[in-house]
């Protein structure tokens, strides 16, 4: 903790952007005090987002397949269970049993070309 009583972010550097393909999406697990937290990556050009791999649905893991987050297209974030279809942006679900739900959005940036997940108690 910081000072002022207040914990600071936790920074966990992830890949090298130019290891994500364009458009590409990949999973990971950080290990933390509190426990381990599976999330994946989505990039689309030099934009990088996060999110939590649990579907709102039912929270089981969304990929069909290690490190496949996306339809075919590369267009949407897909489940592989339920086919619900959620945008890459934001997360928000399209089409669905969750439709109208969003995934968990973590944050993310880009330093020195590395994608860097920071986490705040």
């Amino acid at each position: 903790m910081d000072a002022g009583g207040f914990a600071l972010p936790e920074h966990y550097p992830l890949c090298a952007i130019s290891s994500l393909e364009d458009p590409g999406s990949r999973g990971f697990v950080i290990e933390r005090k509190g426990g381990s937290l599976a999330l994946f990556v989505v990039r689309r050009g030099e934009h990088v987002m996060a999110y939590e791999n649990s579907c709102p649905h039912t929270g089981i893991n969304l990929e069909w397949q290690p490190d496949h987050f996306l339809d075919l297209s590369g267009s949407y974030i897909q489940c592989a269970t339920h086919g619900a279809l959620f945008r890459l942006e934001d997360g928000y679900c399209l089409r669905g049993p969750c439709a109208g739900d969003s995934l968990q959005s973590i944050e993310v940036q880009l330093e020195a070309g590395q994608v860097v997940v920071i986490l705040r108690q």
